[in-house]
């Protein structure tokens, strides 16, 4: 079961939006610009499976994160929602919005954009405890490092309308891939808020207004 964190708005004008975090992360990391969002939406964030106060199975995959949500969001509202993902909670969204279209209505991206193979990682487990499932990174970190030959045709298809926020010089995914997302998928584009990986945290207002008017649009 996965934990969900809710910012109700009484009075909502637009879809609900549901915020999806990275690898090692939780809803939590979302909550400053919960509130940015929150004020004319019920905005969503989601602890995907291994992290936060969700179920810890032990078997992980983009594929297997994407069909939690799939599960969840016709418990939380009627209809599409508004999705944002951040590292590998954008390539669940990414996944999510090719499986289920009907779900999703507009789709963000932080800083997703690995669309080939890299020199595998394998990151040290620490002797502390992570906080989270550890098992996630060894599972899903093959899928980053090599990504599925099925990528670029899944982005070719893809319905709903992209924004592909990217971190600038001090980014995780290099550029010429941010821009080869958005290329390939029909309805693409691209914003650089120079503030690194984790554009939400380095930059919560400039993303938030970023992710507004794009929602708005």
């Amino acid at each position: 079961m996965l934990s969900v964190l809710t910012l109700r708005c009484a009075a909502p004008t637009g879809p609900d939006v549901v915020l999806v975090h990275g690898t090692g992360s939780d809803a939590t990391t979302w909550d400053e610009v919960a509130v940015g969002l929150g004020t004319d939406r019920t905005v969503h964030a989601v602890d995907l499976r291994g992290h936060g106060r969700s179920d810890r199975p032990g078997t992980y995959s983009v594929a297997l994160m994407a069909q939690d949500l799939a599960q969840v969001l016709p418990h939380l509202v009627a209809g599409p929602v508004d999705l944002a993902g951040h590292s590998l909670g954008g390539l669940v969204a990414l996944r999510l919005a090719d499986d289920r279209p009907d779900l999703v209505r507009r789709l963000v991206l932080e800083d997703v954009g690995r669309l080939h193979p890299r020199p595998p990682t394998a990151p040290a487990r620490p002797d502390e405890d992570p906080g989270f499932d550890w098992r996630v990174v060894e599972q899903v970190r093959p899928e980053v490092d090599d990504p599925a030959a099925d990528w670029p045709d899944l982005l070719a298809r893809l319905r709903p309308p992209v924004l592909v926020v990217a971190g600038g010089p001090e980014r995780f995914v290099d550029e010429s891939h941010v821009h080869e997302l958005v290329d390939l998928v029909p309805d693409g584009r691209s914003l650089t808020l120079g503030t690194g990986h984790e554009v939400h945290l380095g930059a919560p207002a400039a993303f938030v207004t970023a992710v507004r008017t794009f929602l708005d649009g």
